[in-house]
């Protein structure tokens, strides 16, 4: 007899070694991703009947429906005492597969996580846009929940967030917590966000800008007195601030410039660099607040002046991606060859090695 294959057991075994992500497919022992890095198991070999009988055993009976009739589903699932995992049933050549990622019960502090300083002064902020940044995998949820308990341990406000589906689950501290999934709480993530208006929010999370209608709900939203925190798939700040700006019609471009000019307050771009001596990942930021120099180069679509002033700049709380690496180096976190294999300018990070570090290490204290 073909031994059973035990999906709660290998995600309590996924759990223990360290794994982020876990990945099953028919035809193929399981796969996790460790440090970044995909492993396979040494399991036996998943069969289809193996990842149906798999599916039926963590999907909540309300979505059985669409798993047998969509190709991609996101859900959540709980092992008590273990840990919470999102879900995404998707099928590959016909056949049924899961990608699921590890989201712990415990949310860690800035510190916890080797995060600048300086991520506790962008959320005083009373309004405007704050944009965590990076590529899947980079540590954008875990960042954004970080800040959002660290306004919710010390400021007395409303909090609501709109996800899909809703992955770190916040008690209320000093904040109220009210967390919205969409599809099961609100409709979609405008909906969501309009009807957050009329619910006495002080910061709203969106749980991803995915779309046009989306950031135009999250642009009124800040604009009418609310700190909204999103995450965006780009890689630095110019990359943030063009890709909204494409989300729009070019007759329109001008006035969402001069919108996201008055509303955007930091961007806060991330990348996780592995450290072979201590077998963990560490994140590198560039850190961007909005200036009124910044502003003027967002309206008159002069972006790229951006990468410069977060070269030069060492007073106005913001940090550039070279800086960030260097910075994890001389605390010894990383090796100046894993600082370099992550960098966007070799030779500008060379320079730095060589004496120059710029003026923002006490971001990092």
């Amino acid at each position: 007899m073909d031994e059973y294959f035990n999906i709660i057991q290998f995600l309590r075994n996924a759990v223990a070694s360290g794994a982020s992500d876990e990945h099953i497919k028919v035809g193929y022992p399981p796969f996790i991703r460790k440090n970044g890095f995909i492993k396979k198991t040494n399991m036996p070999i998943i069969t289809k009947e193996d990842l149906d009988k798999a599916i039926l055993e963590i999907a909540p009976i309300a979505i059985r429906d669409e798993i047998l009739t969509k190709c991609d589903v996101d859900f959540m699932y709980e092992i008590k005492g273990c840990s919470r995992f999102r879900i995404n049933y998707n099928r590959q050549i016909g056949l049924p597969g899961m990608v699921i990622r590890n989201i712990a019960y415990n949310i860690p502090t800035l510190a916890e996580l080797s995060l600048p300083e300086i991520l506790n002064s962008i959320i005083q902020f009373p309004n405007g846009i704050i944009l965590v940044t990076g590529p899947t995998g980079s540590g954008k949820s875990t960042t954004i929940a970080s800040l959002i308990n660290q306004i919710n341990i010390t400021s007395s406000k409303h909090i609501i967030t709109i996800e899909d589906p809703i992955e770190y689950v916040f008690g209320c501290k000093k904040s109220i917590v009210s967390q919205r999934q969409v599809g099961v709480d609100t409709k979609d993530f405008s909906d969501g966000i309009k009807y957050a208006l009329r619910q006495d929010p002080d910061v709203i999370f969106i749980g991803e800008i995915r779309d046009q209608e989306t950031m135009e709900a999250a642009l009124k939203a800040s604009e009418t007195g609310h700190l909204v925190l999103s995450t965006l798939h780009t890689n630095d700040a110019v990359q943030t601030i063009n890709r909204i700006v494409n989300m729009f019609d070019e007759s329109n471009r001008y006035l969402i410039r001069k919108q996201l000019a008055e509303t955007l307050r930091s961007t806060v771009s991330q990348k996780l660099v592995f450290s072979e001596k201590d077998n963990r990942r560490y994140p590198a930021c560039e850190i961007m607040t909005v200036t009124s120099t910044i502003k003027d180069y967002i309206t008159k679509d002069n972006t790229e002046e951006i990468y410069e002033l977060l070269k030069d700049n060492t007073i106005d709380n913001m940090i550039s991606m070279n800086s960030s690496l260097a910075l994890l180096t001389e605390k010894g976190y990383i090796t100046e060859s894993e600082a370099l294999s992550n960098s966007n300018d070799e030779p500008e990070l060379e320079k730095i090695f060589r004496g120059v570090y710029q003026g923002t290490k006490a971001y990092y204290d």
